[in-house]
């Protein structure tokens, strides 16, 4: 595993076909850090991740790893440092479950060049710790949608890199393998994004919050600060309470379904820079 990266996002742009995908997000991560990238559907999130790892060029700004373009970076050289796992799943190809995570040792070999007992027992250790030892030779493309989302985790993982970005890894996974998979991440000590729809997954997982909407980032900074009856009320239009658990003193969000909007909660104002950004 590499050193856990800086990754910075200096007020990036994305237009496409004229229209505006993300206007000016910024960003920063630090070491070591975990954030969630939350919103609702059309916010920005993926696209913004997209710039990421490189699978969408901005428009404007720029995206930094350890203060160095990430476009004007190799491939390979960028691979060794920043894995993703995409929310779309690969084309049908035919390759087994163990194939797939094994293309994480790629950045790290030479053309043609075979897995060695080092990058088996790395490929053999993500597998197990993804709980899909059973799949290694299971044709990925017969898989269901859940086991194929662990098996690309998996793959990252073999990648071996400081910095990871997730775009929505618990989707098709259950209950336990939504936790496991987080709870590998949050232990993994690495820098990682991590765009997910669950608030309250976000709270138990991540240190901070950032929260876009319309293509802007409008809150960042702890689970505890950000997620507000307001914001809720503002960013997705829902009414609901936010209570503190007495025993981990994680934000837990319940919505109140079949109820109007209150307007009480306030407005979620955007938090320039970096203000806010320490654990709670």
């Amino acid at each position: 595993m590499t050193t856990p990266g800086t990754l910075r996002v200096e007020r990036v742009g994305v237009t496409v076909s004229g229209r505006d995908l993300v206007r000016e997000a910024s960003l920063e991560v630090a070491p070591g850090e975990v954030v969630a990238l939350v919103g609702p559907n059309g916010a920005g999130k993926s696209t913004l991740l997209r710039t990421l790892y490189r699978a969408r060029r901005p428009t404007s700004g720029r995206v930094l790893l350890d203060g160095e373009d990430v476009w004007r970076m190799g491939g390979r050289r960028l691979a060794r440092r920043l894995a993703a796992v995409m929310q779309e799943t690969p084309g049908e190809f035919e390759l087994t479950g163990y194939e797939v995570v094994a293309m994480g040792r790629s950045p790290y070999k030479r053309a043609f060049q075979g897995d060695d007992a080092g990058d088996r027992k790395i490929i053999t250790d993500a597998l197990a710790a993804l709980d899909v030892t059973g799949l290694a030779r299971a044709p990925f493309d017969r898989l269901s949608g859940g086991e194929k989302q662990r098996v690309l985790i998996a793959r990252a993982l073999a990648q071996q890199t400081g910095t990871i970005v997730l775009d929505e890894p618990t989707n098709h996974l259950d209950l336990r393998h939504q936790l496991d998979a987080l709870r590998l991440v949050r232990g993994l000590g690495v820098t990682a994004v991590i765009a997910l729809h669950d608030l309250n997954l976000a709270a138990a997982f991540c240190d901070r919050i950032c929260v876009m909407d319309a293509g802007r980032v409008v809150a960042d900074g702890p689970p505890a600060r950000v997620l507000t009856p307001g914001l809720l009320a503002e960013v997705y239009e829902v009414d609901a309470e936010v209570t503190i658990h007495p025993g981990t003193g994680i934000p837990q969000i319940n919505v109140l379904p079949g109820l109007p909007l209150s307007g009480s909660g306030g407005s979620a104002s955007p938090q320039p820079g970096h203000e806010g950004s320490t654990a709670p």
